[in-house]
Order: C-alpha cells, then sequence, then structure tokens
C-alpha cells in the first residue's frame, strides 16, 4: 500500500505506519542516528534553538515511524544537509514511507522533513524584524542563511548548474544552464493528469502556500516563511525563490491572487520596496503573454542582491525632459530597448516613468514592425527594474516589449526565432532582459554529447537525442572541426551558446541596435517630449 501525500502527518494515525516500527534494527539505528545528525545541524545554524530539541526530535520520530532516539553523540560538524537528508530519504523509499523514489516524492518528502525543524512564521517574522531594526542586511542575511539551511532553496542542485560569461559587443553576458528546478519523469506526469483538480492554493504564489504540504501537481512549501510589508498601501509578501538563479533571488507577492499587470502604481510599489530593502534591486515583468515570465496569473515581482550586465551597460545617448529637468534619461546600449532613467527625486521618476508608460501603450511605428493593438488585443507592454545605484541615485530600467505574432513569426516577433530555439525557446523574462540566460536542464546532456562531436569521439551523424541541434552541429563542424580537444570542444560550444543568447535579446528588441533602429527608438523617445542631451 502506497502513502497519499494528501494527508498531513499520515504516518501518525494509519496501521500501515505502525508496521514500518517492525523492520531492520540496524536501519532504524540509522535512521535514529541521522535524526540526531540534523538535530545538530539546526542547532548549529540557528535554525533551532537548545530548548527546541525535545520537542523537533519527537516530531521527527513519529513522522518517520521510529520508536526511539539514538542513543549516544551524533556531531554533526556543521556539514552541508544535503547529504544528512539523502540518507534520510533514501530510507524514506526503502522503507515505503514515500511511494516511489521519484525526484517529487522525494521534493514532498523533504519538504516536511525540513518544516519540522523551521519556526513558526511568527516566529520568522519577530527575528526578521528585529534585525531589521539594525539594518536591512543584517535581516536579508539572516533570511538567506535560514532559506538556504531548511533546504527551502535547493542548494545542492545550485552546485551543479553551469555559469559562464561570455564577451559581447554589449558588454559581458552571463551564461546558465540551471538545473536547480527538476523535470519531471513522465510516471510524474501521468500522476498528476490523474489527480483531481485543486483550485488550492490557487497557483504557487499564493501567500496560502506557505506550511501547504504539496502533492504530485504542487511542490510542498513546509519549510516556506514570508515576511510580510506594505507596498503602496497594500498587503504585500517578501520570500526567496527555492530556484535561486543568482545571489538572494526573492520573490515579492502581493496577497490576493491577481493577475500580473505593469501600471503606474507599478512603479510606486517598486520604490517603496526599494525604502523598504534598498541594498536590493527589484523588477517587474511585463503582464502580457510572449513578453512576460513564466506565471502570469499572479501579481508578483522579483528582486535580490546581484549587479547583472545590464546595470553595468553603456549609455549612448542622453535626454531631457522639460518637466522634470533633474531626471537624466539615457538610452543604454543593448540588444532589447531599454530607457534608463535617474535621479535624487522618486516622485520625478515616477512620473516620467508614467508619461512613458501610457506613450508606449499606444505607440505604433510601421517601419519597425511595432503595433500597439490588433481589434481589442494590446500588445505593448514594458519590463522595468528599479535600483539605488552605488551614487545613492534611484535608478529605473524600461524595457519596451511587444507580443505581436504573425503567420511567420507564431510564438512572437519579438521573441526569439526559430532558428534558436534548439537553445533558447521560452519568454524572454526578466532575468534574461538584465543579461543572465537561464537555460533549460536538458542543455547538460546534449552539449556533452555535442563535445564528443567536436572531439571525434562520436561521428557527426551519430546524433541520437541531438536532432534539434543538427544545423547548429554542422554549422560547428564546418567551423571547427572534429579533431579539438575535450577543454576545447567545451570553450567552443561555451561561446557558441554566447552568440546564441545575445541573438535571442536581438530578436526580442522591439527597436534593433542598428543605424535604422536607433533612429526608430529615438522617435519614440522623442514623441515623449523629450529633447536630446550632451552624455
Amino acid at each position: 500500500m502506497q502513502i497519499d501525500f494528501d494527508a498531513l502527518y499520515w504516518l501518525l494515525y494509519n496501521e500501515y505506519g505502525k508496521k514500518l516500527l517492525i523492520g531492520c534494527e540496524t536501519t532504524k539505528m540509522n535512521i535514529s542516528y541521522q535524526i540526531e545528525r540534523l538535530l545538530s545541524f539546526a542547532v548549529e545554524n540557528s535554525v533551532i534553538e537548545n530548548t527546541d530539541i525535545n520537542y523537533t526530535r519527537n516530531i521527527l520520530l513519529g513522522m518517520l515511524a521510529v520508536s526511539k532516539p539514538y542513543e549516544g553523540a551524533a556531531i554533526c560538524n556543521n556539514e552541508n544537509v544535503d547529504r544528512i537528508l539523502s540518507e534520510i530519504l533514501d530510507y524514506c523509499a526503502s522503507s515505503s514511507i514515500i511511494p516511489n523514489n521519484s525526484p517529487t516524492s522525494r521534493g514532498l518528502m523533504s519538504a516536511m522533513i525540513m518544516g519540522a525543524i523551521t519556526a513558526r512564521p511568527s516566529e520568522i517574522i519577530s527575528k526578521f524584524m528585529a534585525l531589521m531594526s539594525q539594518s536591512p542586511e543584517k535581516a536579508t542575511d539572516w533570511f538567506y542563511h535560514l532559506n538556504r539551511s531548511v533546504e527551502y532553496i535547493q542548494s545542492n542542485s545550485l552546485k551543479r548548474s553551469h555559469h559562464w560569461k561570455h564577451s559581447t559587443p554589449f558588454g559581458i553576458m552571463e551564461i546558465t544552464i540551471n538545473v536547480a528546478k527538476p523535470e519531471k519523469t513522465a510516471e510524474e506526469i501521468e500522476l498528476a493528469r490523474k489527480s483531481p483538480p485543486n483550485d488550492y492554493p490557487k497557483c504557487v504564489l499564493c501567500p496560502e502556500n506557505e506550511g501547504y504540504f504539496g502533492r504530485f501537481n504542487h511542490p510542498a512549501r513546509q519549510n516556506l516563511r514570508l515576511i510580510p510589508l506594505i507596498l503602496n498601501g497594500e498587503e504585500w509578501f517578501f520570500q526567496y525563490s527555492p530556484y535561486v538563479y543568482y545571489n538572494e533571488h526573492c520573490i515579492v507577492l502581493k496577497k490576493e491572487h491577481t493577475p500580473m499587470n505593469v501600471t503606474p502604481e507599478t512603479f510606486t510599489r517598486l520604490f517603496d520596496f526599494l525604502a523598504f530593502l534598498p541594498h536590493y534591486f527589484i523588477g517587474s515583468n511585463a503582464g502580457l503573454p510572449v513578453v512576460g515570465g513564466s506565471i502570469l496569473s499572479h501579481d508578483h515581482y522579483q528582486g535580490g542582491r546581484y549587479v547583472f550586465p545590464l546595470q553595468k551597460a553603456n549609455c549612448y545617448k542622453k535626454y531631457l525632459h522639460p518637466k522634470w529637468p533633474e531626471v537624466s534619461v539615457a538610452l543604454v546600449k543593448w540588444p532589447m530597448s531599454v530607457i534608463r532613467l535617474s535621479g535624487k527625486g522618486k516622485s520625478d521618476i515616477l512620473s516620467l516613468a508614467t508619461l512613458i508608460l501610457n506613450n508606449w501603450t499606444v505607440y505604433d511605428d510601421e517601419t519597425a514592425g511595432i503595433y500597439s493593438r490588433t481589434n481589442e488585443t494590446v500588445h505593448n507592454a514594458i519590463t522595468i527594474i528599479a535600483r539605488v545605484n552605488t551614487d545613492g541615485m534611484y535608478e529605473l530600467d524600461i524595457v519596451l516589449r511587444n507580443n505581436r505574432t504573425t503567420d511567420e513569426f507564431p510564438l512572437g516577433i519579438f521573441h526569439p526565432h526559430q532558428e534558436l530555439h534548439h537553445i533558447k525557446q521560452e519568454n524572454i523574462g526578466l532575468i534574461e532582459v538584465m543579461g543572465l540566460a537561464i537555460l533549460p536542464a536538458r542543455l547538460e546532456a546534449e552539449t556533452e554529447k555535442i563535445a564528443e562531436i567536436l572531439t571525434g569521439a562520436i561521428p557527426v551523424d551519430d546524433s541520437g537525442i541531438l536532432d534539434k541541434h543538427s544545423n547548429w552541429i554542422n554549422y560547428l563542424v564546418g567551423r571547427w572541426g572534429t579533431k579539438n580537444t575535450q577543454s576545447d570542444a567545451e570553450l567552443i560550444i561555451r561561446d557558441e551558446i554566447g552568440v546564441k543568447f545575445t541573438q535571442v535579446l536581438s530578436d526580442a528588441g522591439v527597436f534593433k541596435y542598428t543605424d535604422e533602429g536607433r533612429r526608430q527608438f529615438s522617435r519614440f523617445v522623442e514623441s515623449c517630449r523629450m529633447r536630446e542631451a550632451y552624455l
């Protein structure tokens, strides 16, 4: 009989769990030992206090159907919790506590175990706010460490992700093949398909996820903790992303389950967030399909403590608006169309940003293929990023987007074109806009095979999983041959992927970085009643 994950702490109450107590004595001793090591880790990393040990131990013993604790010392030596947790999950699989040893089953059980050692939300909020009174940096340092310690942030997967840099005419781009977010197996997809519909929580970003036990088509969140905050007079929450793509990758989500949308109120919320955590950046995806993020059903932003390539990019043209002369307006040298506003006064920046948004929403330029709407369907949108720069000035990057499609480009005119889909087909969202490529985990195995072709280890036509890359492989072989060393082959592939990503961003740009494209871009800026100034 398999265990139903939809029953919280079910092992405490069913007969099957009792039967598990009659097992191999060695196995029971080992799991009780691992429980003690987990407790030691939790104390060493300030996840729990010494006074919490008996209480937490008993929860874990009951959850794992162990009759008594390990007798003796179980020193952790601040070892990475992944290894301890892996031992416990292996035991759960071998003892049929989880129905199978799939990544999803292990993930659901892992969240339950780590949720048992995570303090209640009220305690977390109190500690965070106490540290905020000292400094925002101390508060986020502690909260980020906590999220890593309780494995809400998938630290082990992050270590296996690939990251490199690529030089372009626009600056240094960053490329990642991220394996933090696991792909589901065919069996798991089928189980999710057969699962009855469930509208609680409504989506993975709803605050009701805090403490949720999960199911096969919805992740467990027992170890999730949220920090409440007020943005523009509304209730929002701050948390970290479990699949962190950069340092201190956070998510800011609205209390209500309302769709993504960028309005003048969005600018106010972003600047309110900077008043709360001025050492972070904060940004919003566009609220339209094709040019938006992966979740459009729940209004949210992404932020963190990281300097992206876009932030380092140079500007090539400067403007001023006569109504707000204290705000610097610059066009950024970037594959996408970016307007950078900077200044000391938030209200002036917000007013000018609102003018640009309103003008772009209805802007058409037939020469650039830009139409603001088709009948009642709106096409123009913006992606925005706000931060306090190193000079203490407020900066707001406004990235112009358009999601129109045609028969030639059914997935989007300003979207990665068909010849790039073997590398990147998904929407170009906030993170990619800023110059950090998030490439699918499948590329890890596929590029290893391509490297073998470039070294001559396997023939060109022995591709198998590489059919989607066939044109690219022919190009690589034609340019680089098949007698490369392993290290050279890997460098070639990384460099060529960087070239592809730069083209991805160029495809997504509404005004191309060409002479004609820059003239088109200037026409839009001047339609906002701005005049050119000296850099």
